[in-house]
């Protein structure tokens, strides 16, 4: 190729519908992409199930295992930032890197990922606010009801101004930060539970050791002895607790300098979350104690750490705004993911000609994606009364909405994005190093990228590996049985129509992906 050729391979492509430049700083930016990771709903929804089903005592380990890969998954990741921005994020850095061939088909992987993450999460936000008004007003509202006001709500804060969702985000995590934060302190503060500070559970070797049965110390539950773990679902877990960091990226033609604000924020979020997730996993567990732990994680996630909670600062008000907080925070993350499957949604959408008017729009005032909005809000209706209508026993909130939606939705999501990442890292090698079209540090843009993209993998292989015991009462239904048959069919679509778009029409092939934020672009 020519060097006339790649100049104008890699030229940025104008384009009319653009997003609103500088509407959000970098406090913005990082409130809506550590929402998406939603640490209260992560800690109350993942850290039991890694104890209880997992790698046990060895739980928080795993979140520190996790921190480590993705922090060398984030550096290549924000080299590329500094050169590229786009709503695309994956898509439009693997566009760069490897082709549009690659970029059309994993941009479609993830941007499935982002659109059935809303649903998850609306799943958990109707389990969680169905238990709260159980326990507050003793009535049993219909989840398929609550899922339904969520749905409506969170389209409408995509639908406008996208200041709204970064203040409400804002208020709402600051919150469930600094609640979690006061409770590990003050365990922490007392010097731990009945066993003092547990400090193997940060031992980096017990991540990948598995529960023993009866926890390793003979405990059952009415007279069954615990069942032993996978040590493969705790550190997968572990990094479904981050899933939607790197969308720092996706808000990039949005903020006030995507060069500076991008780069910070998706770091910071990573190491923070990485370090908070450690230490507050760590110090639940020291709070109640190795057996108590254990068999709560067995038994009753939420009071591991509501009951916590109570004994450590003060009583049942503090139990209830921990489960305020609990709902609050799956709806923010909710709307979070909304607002990032929306942008890739219109990413892909302005490029093709038949969706350039319709996905590929943007509204007249409040310069947001609306018809993506709306389009993703449908999406996500559509999952919900799937599997209210369709589950056995789907109006039961604990099967429908958190068995089946959130947790199968999870997992479909999280394979496909750690995929997604995982040819990231190679993007990023290929771009600086092969392409050389910048200068990049052999070390940072070359052999870190490479170790994250085979930590991924690795994850990747764990969850197949262990894909029947991570689906839980879930195993064996239809939806399961799909699920990597639907990743698989995700990818060879975007894959066959990228190939029947080259063939058809070349020139807006050779525009796949190179939508980008003009001021942002190719920074030399």
């Amino acid at each position: 190729m020519s060097s006339s050729e790649k100049e104008r391979d890699l030229a940025p492509v104008p384009h009319a519908n653009a997003l609103k430049a500088g509407a959000i700083g970098l406090g913005g930016v990082l409130f809506i992409a550590v929402a998406n990771a939603a640490p209260i709903t992560a800690m109350t929804g993942n850290t039991p199930i890694a104890i209880g089903y997992g790698n046990g005592l060895g739980a928080p380990a795993g979140f520190l295992v996790a921190t480590i890969v993705l922090t060398l998954f984030t550096i290549g990741f924000i080299a590329m930032a500094r050169h590229i921005t786009t709503a695309g994020a994956f898509y439009g850095f693997i566009t760069h890197g490897l082709g549009q061939v690659w970029g059309m088909a994993t941009g479609a992987l993830a941007t499935m990922a982002y659109v059935v993450f809303e649903g998850s999460l609306i799943g958990i936000f109707s389990y969680f606010t169905n238990d709260a008004l159980n326990r507050w007003f003793d009535t049993d509202v219909n989840w398929l009801l609550i899922a339904i006001v969520g749905i409506v709500v969170i389209g409408l804060f995509g639908y406008f101004d996208i200041n709204i969702a970064a203040a409400f985000l804002g208020v709402t995590l600051v919150c469930e930060v600094v609640l979690l934060l006061a409770l590990a302190f003050s365990v922490l503060f007392s010097g731990g539970g009945p066993d003092g500070m547990v400090p193997e559970a940060i031992n980096p070797l017990n991540a990948f050791k598995s529960l023993e049965a009866g926890g390793g110390m003979g405990l059952s539950i009415d007279g069954t002895t615990i069942a032993a773990g996978s040590a493969a679902i705790g550190v997968f877990f572990a990094f479904w607790s981050w899933v939607g960091f790197e969308t720092t990226a996706v808000y990039g033609e949005e903020s006030r300098n995507p060069r500076h604000i991008v780069p910070r924020a998706t770091l910071i979020a990573v190491i923070g979350l990485g370090t908070f997730y450690t230490f507050v996993s760590w110090m639940m567990i020291a709070g109640n104690g190795k057996a108590t732990s254990i068999e709560k994680a067995n038994t009753d996630s939420i009071g591991l750490w509501v009951d916590l909670a109570e004994d450590k600062l003060g009583g049942s008000f503090i139990g209830d705004i921990y489960l305020f907080l609990i709902v609050v925070g799956s709806f923010a993350c909710g709307l979070a993911f909304h607002t990032a499957a929306s942008r890739y949604l219109y990413a892909i959408g302005r490029e093709l000609p038949a969706t350039k008017n319709t996905l590929g729009r943007t509204h007249g005032t409040h310069h947001t994606p609306h018809i993506a909005s709306v389009t993703q809000s449908v999406i996500t209706l559509v999952f919900t009364l799937g599997f209210y209508v369709l589950t056995t026993n789907g109006d039961d909130p604990f099967t429908g909405a958190y068995i089946f939606q959130y947790g199968l939705l999870a997992i479909l999501g999280t394979m496909a994005i750690l995929i997604v990442q995982a040819i990231t890292c190679l993007a990023v090698i290929w771009y600086f190093h092969v392409k050389k079209v910048h200068p990049g540090s052999l070390l940072t843009t070359g052999v870190i990228p490479a170790l994250g993209g085979i930590g991924m993998l690795y994850v990747v292989w764990l969850l197949i590996d262990n894909i029947q015991f991570a689906g839980g009462l879930a195993a064996g239904s239809l939806f399961f049985d799909l699920i990597p048959w639907l990743v698989v069919a995700t990818f060879v679509v975007g894959l066959l129509g990228v190939l029947l778009l080259r063939s058809r029409s070349p020139e807006v092939y050779r525009a796949i992906g190179r939508t980008v934020f003009e001021e942002a672009h190719e920074r030399k």
